[in-house]
Order: structure tokens, then sequence, then C-alpha cells
């Protein structure tokens, strides 16, 4: 079984002999977890940043290499893939452990080959702590910057040096898609980063906790999202009853783009699917108290169309786990 990797931004605290993670914002440790352990200790899963970062890129590539014609820029450079997850709000770290274990073990099924990262921010598990959620969130937005994204960017601005081809994805669930979205803005504003040609290939958002205002194509906070992702999917359910229940507590006052899609005006690079017609064919998983908002984990349908995406080798209209009705695209088998 494959160890998961993650970057985690919560804080410690000891009891007694016993140290273990809380939900508030602390310094960035790189772990290795063991499969199945839902509950790592501080220390005991650390590395040091540049023993994380080798793990990293060599599950991403598992020394794969594409066949080029002699003289080609990328001959003898090998390649892979990193998918970021980034989660939602009222998650223990428990939680992310189980749905990073439930994507990377998904995934792997259908060919996947690439390398699974969790950026664990702070968030509790109770629902009432929406709002302090939300706030850390921001806060450790800015820690994806510089202790995921720049990393993996410093990366990306050595291939040639490290002769390594990777493509960089994300996946945003819930509030994680309010976390990449704020990560880009402020890594718009990082000098660093504004020297290096940084991009990251497919985003995906799923139970997306952010505004559909904000997808339109002159959203400002919005804009580096735009222009640093090749693509960006929206996956939408009208039924995801979450998404209503978050809306209360923001008074109503902005539709939230997991529930109602993307707007016409978003730019020529984001996609919407809905997928409340497949959604209604699933049977819910009793243990999964929020299951229209979380049931994608549990999904090989939804993650044959996540890797499709993430492979990025079709068309949007030509992803076979899709149908296209009216003009608009469906999560539907045929």
């Amino acid at each position: 079984m494959l160890s998961n990797l993650i970057i985690c931004t919560r804080d410690t605290k000891k009891k007694g002999k016993k140290e273990f993670f809380i939900s508030e914002p602390g310094a960035t440790r790189y772990l290795e977890v063991n499969d199945g352990n839902f509950n790592p200790h501080p220390t005991e899963t650390a590395l040091n940043r540049g023993e994380w970062l080798e793990k990293v890129i060599n599950r991403a590539t598992n020394n794969r290499k594409r066949v080029h014609p002699k003289g080609h820029p990328l001959e003898g450079y090998t390649y892979g893939d990193i998918l970021i997850f980034v989660h939602g709000y009222n998650n223990s770290i428990k939680d992310i452990m189980i749905r990073h274990d439930l994507l990377q073990k998904n995934l792997n099924k259908l060919g996947f080959k690439g390398a699974i990262v969790s950026f664990d921010w702070p968030s509790a598990n109770a629902a009432l702590n929406y709002l302090e959620d939300r706030s850390d969130a921001l806060k450790t937005a800015e820690s994806l910057v510089k202790d995921g994204i720049m990393l993996l960017a410093m990366n990306q601005a050595n291939e040639n040096n490290l002769k390594c081809d990777v493509d960089i994805h994300l996946i945003g669930h819930s509030t994680g898609a309010y976390v990449i979205r704020e990560a880009f803005y402020k890594a718009d504003q990082n000098r660093k980063l504004e020297r290096i040609n940084w991009n990251v290939s497919q985003v995906a958002i799923i139970g997306g906790d952010i505004s559909r205002k904000s997808m339109q194509s002159d959203d400002k906070k919005s804009s580096a999202l735009f222009a640093h992702a090749t693509r960006i999917t929206n996956y939408q359910n009208p039924r995801d009853s979450a998404l209503k229940l978050s809306n209360v507590k923001r008074f109503g006052t902005q539709p939230r783009v997991g529930r109602v899609g993307v707007p016409d005006n978003s730019p020529s690079n984001v996609v919407n699917v809905n997928v409340e017609k497949h959604w209604l064919t699933l049977e819910k998983v009793k243990s999964n108290a929020n299951w229209s908002h979380s049931w994608h984990f549990y999904d090989d349908y939804f993650c044959e169309d996540l890797l499709f995406t993430i492979n990025g080798d079709l068309d949007r209209h030509s992803i076979p786990t899709r149908v296209v009705e009216n003009g608009k695209l469906y999560l539907r088998k045929n």
C-alpha cells in the first residue's frame, strides 16, 4: 500500500507524553503517513522538505520516460503528475486521511500513476465552526503558496536541469476551492513566483464553496486562477444540501458554484459539468452524513471522469463519461 504524502499547516498540542494536531494554524510540516493511519503523529511522520519533495517527485514520475525522437527538447526526460487535494471545512485530520486514501485507491485502480498530495489546513470537525474555518482557510492560503505551489513551481523552473517534466493539478473540495482561489491570488503578488513562468494543468472543483459571481471572467480575485490554470472544471450538483446551509450562514448573499454552476461569462478555460442525474442513481454510503456534498470520494465513475480531466488528452466535450444536452455537459453514462 502507498503511504500518504501530506502538507500539514495545523498547530500541535502536547498532553503529557502525547502530541497531536489541533484545528488552529501552525507551522508547515511535510508528512509521510502510512496507509490506514488516520491519526498521524506530528513528529514521527514528519520529513524535512527536501526528503519529502524527493519522495513526491519519485512517485509522480516512477522513472517513466516518453519516447521522443533524437534531438527533441524533452528527449530523455522523465514525466509524471502531481494531484494536490485541498479539503473543505468541518474536516478533522482523520477525515482528510480517509479521503486521501479513497482518492489514492480509486484513481490508482483506474490507472493513475502519479503522486497525490493533501494540503491539510486547520479546519475543525464541527459545522458550527464554519466562519472560523473560513478565516483559517484565508490565513493558510499563503502556506499553500509558499510551502506548496512555490516548492513545486521552483521544481518546474528547474526541470531542464533535472530532466523531469511534471504536471501539477489541484482538486478543491468545498472551502478547499476558496483556499485554492485565494492562494493563486496571493501567488500573483509573490515576487519570487512572479519571476517564474509557473502554471498548473488541471484544477477540479467539487462541492465548490465560492460564489458564482467570482467565476466571471472580469473577477479580480479569480484572475490569477484563470491565468495560471490550463483548465478549470467545476462539478455542479444542484442537490448539494451543504451549500444550501452555507448560503443560510452567509445570509443568502451569493449562490455557490458547487450548487448553481458557473456563469455564462466565465473564461473559455472554465468548464461546468452537472452531476445531478448521475448522483441520483447512486446508493448512499450509510456512514456519510453529508452525502450530497462529499459523494465524489466514493464513486468510481466520478473518479474516472476526474482521471480523464487530469490526463487532459481529450476535449471537454469528448470525455466519454459525459453527455452533451442542449449545449451543456452532464456526468452521465451514455
